[in-house]
């Protein structure tokens, strides 16, 4: 068994799950703070030096899981939860790459946020990605954008 607990929270503009943009196209624009907890303020010495930022979060509001995701993105389709980013997974933990557009002490301001305000914070790592853009795969996201492209 795990246990973990937060190094800080986000402050959001979302504070209902229905105003975050999902689908295709969506964008994720909105600023908020990451606020981190005294105790680990220290950690962030030097995070400045970064334009984006991994952040580790929990679904702390999400009841339970669903093996099988039918995302905003391709409703009509069924897809495992591992390929989707729903928050019904069997452990409750999300990813999202932010932009840092600053710090002030234990305050973090970014941009691109995409969850609910009081979310709990489990890490922060900077965002180093070797991948060449022409070699990254959407898989069926893919195939669903293009599908509305086309108005399917």
């Amino acid at each position: 068994m795990f246990t973990f607990s937060p190094i800080g929270f986000v402050k959001s503009p979302y504070t209902e799950t229905s105003k975050i943009p999902r689908g295709c196209g969506a964008k994720h624009d909105a600023e908020g703070v990451l606020e981190i907890l005294p105790e680990f303020a220290p950690g962030l010495l030097d995070i400045e030096g970064f334009s984006h930022l991994y952040v580790v979060w929990t679904f702390d509001r999400a009841d339970g899981f669903d093996l099988v995701a039918h995302p905003p993105t391709d409703e009509k389709r069924p897809h495992g939860v591992f390929a989707t980013r729903s928050p019904r997974r069997p452990n409750p933990i999300a990813l999202t790459v932010v932009e840092l557009l600053g710090r002030e002490g234990g305050s973090l301001r970014v941009r691109g946020v995409d969850m609910l305000d009081g979310t709990p914070i489990l890490d922060i790592k900077p965002y180093l990605s070797s991948i060449p853009e022409e070699k990254l795969q959407r898989g069926w996201l893919k195939e669903a954008e293009d599908r509305k492209a086309k108005g399917e």
